[in-house]
C-alpha cells in the first residue's frame, strides 16, 4: 500500500513547483494616502463625572454616611428631570487608611487608623441649561469629588458624514498632488478604511480628579462646540504616463 501512493505524491510535488523561469504577474502600481476632515456640531448633552468620599473609623461606618449622602444626591437628580437610564454608577471602593512609622508618632508598623469609602456616579445630562444647577446641587447634598465634564451629542451622524466627504476630499487632493510630482496619473480607488475620533469621555476617577467645594450660585458653564474628526487612508492605481 505504501508503494502505490508514492507516484501520486510525487505528482503533486511536481505540481506545486512553478516552472523555471516563469515569472509573477506584475503588480498595479499604488499610492496610499491619508485624509483628515473634521466637522463641528452645537452639543446637545453633557456626561459628568461626580464622586462621594466619607471617611471614618470603621469601614461599616464609612459607608453608611457614603450611602446616605449618594442616596440623597440620586433623589435630587432624578428630581431635576435626569432620567433611570442617564445615571450609572462608576465605581465603588473601599480603603483602609493607614499612619506609617516615623521619627515623630514613634510606630513600630503601618497601623490602620480609619476607612475612605469613595463612589463615583456618571450623569447624563440632556438639558445643557440645567448642568450649572445641577452640579451646584449635587455638592450642596454631598459631592466632594469629581466634577470631569465633557459636552457630546446625542446622534453625531451628521457631523461624521460631512468630515468623512472632507476626509476623502484631502486625500484625493493629496494623491493628485504627489501624482503630478511623480509624472503619473491617479487611476482607481483601491481601498480606503477610515479612523473616527470624537469628544473624549469624562476622564475616570482617580488622583486627578479635583475637589469640589460648595459654591453658592450655580456653577458656569460654557458648552462651545463637539468636533468630530475623521481619517481615512485611501489607496489609489497609478497609470503611467
Amino acid at each position: 500500500m505504501t508503494r502505490s501512493f508514492i507516484p501520486l505524491a510525487l505528482a503533486a510535488s511536481f505540481v506545486a513547483v512553478a516552472p523555471a523561469g516563469a515569472q509573477e504577474p506584475d503588480r498595479q502600481p499604488n499610492i496610499v494616502v491619508t485624509g483628515e476632515g473634521e466637522a463641528t456640531l452645537s452639543p446637545d448633552m453633557a456626561l459628568i463625572r461626580l464622586a462621594v468620599v466619607r471617611e471614618a473609623d470603621t469601614a461599616r461606618a464609612a459607608m453608611d454616611s457614603n450611602n446616605e449622602a449618594m442616596t440623597a444626591v440620586i433623589a435630587a437628580l432624578k428630581e431635576a428631570g435626569i432620567e433611570a437610564r442617564d445615571l450609572q454608577t462608576s465605581g465603588l471602593s473601599i480603603e483602609p487608611r493607614y499612619v506609617y512609622p516615623n521619627e515623630q508618632n514613634g510606630e513600630t508598623e503601618p497601623r490602620i487608623v480609619g476607612y475612605q469609602v469613595t463612589n463615583g456616579l456618571t450623569v447624563r445630562i440632556r438639558d445643557l441649561d440645567k448642568v450649572g444647577e445641577i452640579l451646584d446641587r449635587s455638592v450642596t447634598l454631598g459631592v466632594n469629588q469629581g466634577g470631569s465634564i465633557a459636552f457630546t451629542n446625542d446622534d453625531p451622524s451628521a457631523a461624521l458624514n460631512e468630515a468623512r466627504k472632507r476626509a476623502v476630499e484631502d486625500a484625493v487632493s493629496k494623491a493628485r498632488t504627489l501624482a503630478e510630482a511623480a509624472g503619473v496619473a491617479l487611476g482607481d480607488v483601491l481601498q480606503i478604511s477610515e479612523h473616527t475620533m470624537g469628544t473624549p469621555p469624562p476622564m475616570p476617577l482617580g488622583a486627578k480628579v479635583m475637589r469640589m467645594e460648595a459654591a453658592a450660585d450655580a456653577v458656569p458653564v460654557e458648552r462651545g462646540e463637539s468636533s468630530y474628526t475623521v481619517q481615512v487612508n485611501v489607496t489609489f492605481e497609478l497609470d503611467q504616463q
